[in-house]
């Protein structure tokens, strides 16, 4: 009933007005002039706050509707509480200033967040099939010296590099790099992606530009601690015991007498060092070959024989492991190559095969190749697990290894082997069976 007050007080006036305005004609009617006039005068002074009372009613909700769709909450409708059939309204305002509130932290923390990345970020807003600058992060304007503006036209004058090639692609997704001279000095090679979105009719365009040198800074970086732990542990794992069988050693040797007991701890000591020893030399060695990589000794190659030979010099471990091994290259390619280094790199990716499948039931891999656009692919598959998504970015890391024997050197070996002929190594886990593609150039 609370929400229907407003109409009672409305109803009690209207009331109040028809008696009033009774009483006073009953008056006159009696010859009272004055009274009569008297009460004519507060029947219009009743008249004129039951106007006000309406008036204010209407506007307090006009105003209230006029906050909300402009998304002006800076009013304060609390002293108008005795308005109940309101409270609805008023309650729906301070959901949406509520909200408007967050919605605006949430906007200061996304900028800052932003505003420290060391990538250029610029987010432009489509309005009327025009584009403006929606949002414009702190390294872009500082770096590529260029003030936030808020108007295509003027990041054109600022920035003709960028613009025309966005212009040139008609505002379409790019994925490219790109000279840019910073700060008056030479010109830097950036990376540069762009994608678009659609949300709630509205239309939007990010462009990110990376630094190539900041790229590869990064990745070196990642690569020198991940290696740096490996071999770290490696020197660990030969260091460990001989410290501290030497230090057996040492007490030891400090006695005047030695048992047989004692004679036999110092001959399985001297044998676990030499052991150890022999297992660093063999790190430090297999470090030399990767860091002391020859350079290929090219010539023109019939890359199916070579193949073919590898294949039958792996036979025997094949035939041991009962793996079915396929042969499906059936075309003859001429390629300018160094016949030993390649050799090594078939091996050492037969080798990896044949340790895949461990513990199969089908054992089998298949070699095949295909030549496209100069190039010549030559795809080894096997039918084990694939590579675990854990291990994924350190297969080619040098010393990483999920065998107990293995050296962790073969992958990293035959993917240097590949660079150094202007190719490549790559993998692909396909139905969880593993492919590992070469590519040379024809």
């Amino acid at each position: 009933m609370k929400n229907f007050k407003i109409y009672n007080q409305l109803f009690i006036r209207i009331l109040i007005l028809l008696m009033a305005f009774g009483i006073t004609f009953y008056i006159y009617q009696e010859g009272l002039v004055y009274t009569a006039v008297f009460g004519i005068f507060i029947l219009f002074l009743a008249i004129i706050e039951m106007y006000l009372f309406i008036k204010n009613a209407f506007l307090l909700y006009d105003r209230t509707i006029a906050s909300i769709l402009e998304s002006d909450f800076s009013s304060d409708f609390s002293k108008h509480k005795s308005f109940d059939n309101y409270k609805s309204l008023f309650r729906l305002y301070a959901v949406l200033k509520s909200k408007q509130n967050e919605q605006i932290s949430k906007d200061i923390i996304y900028q800052s967040i932003l505003n420290n990345i060391e990538t250029g970020i610029l987010i432009l807003q489509k309005q009327n099939e025009n584009w403006t600058v929606f949002l414009m992060n702190d390294y872009f304007s500082s770096h590529f010296n260029v003030p936030k503006v808020s108007k295509w036209k003027y990041l054109k004058n600022q920035f003709p590099a960028l613009c025309d090639l966005i212009e040139a692609k008609n505002f379409e997704e790019i994925k490219t790099t790109l000279q840019i001279r910073v700060n008056g000095e030479d010109s830097q090679t950036f990376v540069m992606q762009t994608s678009k979105s659609k949300t709630f009719n509205q239309e939007y365009y990010v462009v990110l530009l990376d630094s190539i040198q900041k790229v590869i800074e990064k990745k070196e970086k990642e690569a020198w601690i991940n290696l740096m732990k490996v071999i770290s542990h490696e020197l660990l794992n030969s260091l460990t015991p001989i410290r501290s069988l030497s230090q057996n050693l040492h007490e030891l040797v400090q006695q005047e007498t030695f048992s047989a007991e004692d004679l036999d701890d110092m001959k399985q000591s001297v044998v676990t060092m030499l052991n150890r020893s022999d297992h660093l030399q063999q790190f430090v060695e297999s470090y030399r070959k990767l860091a002391m990589l020859p350079t290929p000794q090219k010539e023109k190659v019939e890359i199916s024989e070579l193949i073919q030979q590898c294949i039958e010099l792996m036979n025997p471990l094949f035939k041991q492991n009962n793996i079915e091994f396929i042969n499906e290259i059936n075309q003859k390619r001429w390629l300018s190559i160094d016949a030993y280094q390649m050799e090594q790199v078939f091996i050492n990716l037969f080798t990896n095969s044949i340790f895949a499948l461990e513990n199969h039931d089908k054992k089998q891999i298949i070699v095949s190749a295909e030549a496209k656009e100069k190039r010549f692919f030559i795809k080894i598959t096997d039918s084990g697990n694939g590579i675990d998504a854990e291990i994924e970015d350190k297969i080619f890391l040098p010393f990483f290894t999920t065998r107990k024997e293995g050296a962790g050197i073969g992958l990293t070996l035959s993917k240097n082997i590949l660079e150094a002929h202007g190719g490549y190594l790559a993998y692909q886990n396909n139905d969880n069976h593993t492919t590992f593609m070469i590519c040379l150039l024809e």
